[in-house]
């Protein structure tokens, strides 16, 4: 079998960002209607979320004007077409890669519709090889980045000498839901924020970079009311249920331990942690469980501080971090990504 290699990470950020703190007025103007308790309760949300900064496809004013789907969907079909070339060229340009030399382009979204998917775009603007293998990602949500680079290791595993992209491209603003109340909404409104992201990956004898050492999805059954949008009049609505968090405790062991020993590892042989920032209270979950292993998860509660949470890059995001180390040879690192469904999706890596 042939040596998966995660060659390398980029990011791109749109032009438009805001501190939380200034995102606070805007918030209490939206709320004006609502009563005193409960503008109150929202905004200690926003305070509490862990989140400092996050960026936007559109200015934050223009997020909270009344706008039909179509206008809001228009503009992230705009912007993900300029962030996705923008995230795959910056990739590309950092390894010398050329576009021609890739045979595998998977992009990822969920949070606006296109039809031709991102990747048509991005082929012609690029100038991409017209036998290139096509594979767009858009109902998996947050754990689509990670399900991308599973995708991808399959593809290559099997294909020697070649070359893949996952692109990875969200707009959770673009699904900001001005007439909904609900608690699930004030919650992605703290913690969502928009970003790109690519990874290279490739089946090449002299590729750099960590080894995949392998993959795989977890199922939980019974669970797709968890997580997700309702498609309605004005866009896609967020489903985000409060039980997540203890759903993932629950089923913790049965997600980590049979993968690790599958693969001859162990959390002892894992040294890095590169987990996705889903909201302040899954990271503080997911702490708690790794935390009695010994184990941290600084980087992913620091990637949530200055992005928000991306949905399906804001793991790559992580990663980047951890590509960007000094790893020593033979160390291990696990992604572990959670998305609609209800799953989780795990990646082994070893430097």
């Amino acid at each position: 079998m042939n040596e998966v290699h995660v060659v390398s990470v980029a990011k791109e950020l749109p032009e438009y960002y805001r501190d939380t703190k200034d995102i606070l007025p805007l918030v209490d103007v939206w709320l004006s209607a609502q009563s005193d308790r409960f503008r109150r309760k929202v905004i200690k949300i926003f305070e509490g979320a862990g989140v400092d900064r996050r960026y936007g496809i559109m200015d934050p004013e223009e997020v909270f004007t009344a706008t039909t789907f179509e206008q809001k969907n228009a503009i992230y079909v705009r912007e993900i077409k300029k962030l996705g070339t923008a995230v795959l060229n910056k990739a590309l340009k950092k390894n010398q890669w050329t576009p021609e030399s890739l045979d595998y382009i998977i992009t990822v979204s969920c949070t606006g519709i296109m039809i031709p998917s991102l990747d048509a775009y991005i082929i012609n603007d690029l100038g991409l090889r017209q036998d290139v293998v096509r594979l767009p990602v858009t109902e998996m949500g947050c754990a689509a980045g990670v399900s991308g680079m599973i995708y991808a290791s399959n593809f290559l595993r099997s294909n020697p000498g070649k070359r893949a992209a996952v692109i990875a491209v969200e707009s959770p603003t673009a699904t900001f839901q001005l007439n909904d109340f609900s608690m699930a909404n004030m919650v992605s409104a703290a913690i969502f924020g928009d970003g790109a992201a690519c990874v290279l990956l490739s089946s090449e004898e002299q590729a750099a970079g960590p080894v995949i050492v392998g993959e795989e999805m977890y199922h939980f059954k019974d669970a797709t009311h968890l997580m997700g949008f309702d498609l309605v009049n004005t866009g896609l609505k967020m489903i985000l249920d409060p039980k997540v968090p203890e759903t993932i405790s629950e089923h913790f062991p049965d997600i980590v331990y049979p993968f690790l020993q599958k693969h001859q590892s162990s959390m002892d042989k894992v040294h890095h942690l590169i987990f996705h920032p889903g909201g302040r209270k899954i990271v503080q979950t997911v702490e708690d469980l790794f935390g009695d292993l010994g184990k941290n998860i600084d980087d992913t509660r620091e990637t949530l501080r200055l992005y928000g949470n991306m949905s399906s890059a804001t793991v790559l995001y992580v990663l980047e971090r951890f590509m960007d180390k000094e790893i020593p040879s033979g160390e291990q690192g696990l992604i572990l990504s959670f998305g609609p469904g209800f799953s989780a999706q795990r990646v082994l890596l070893e430097w």
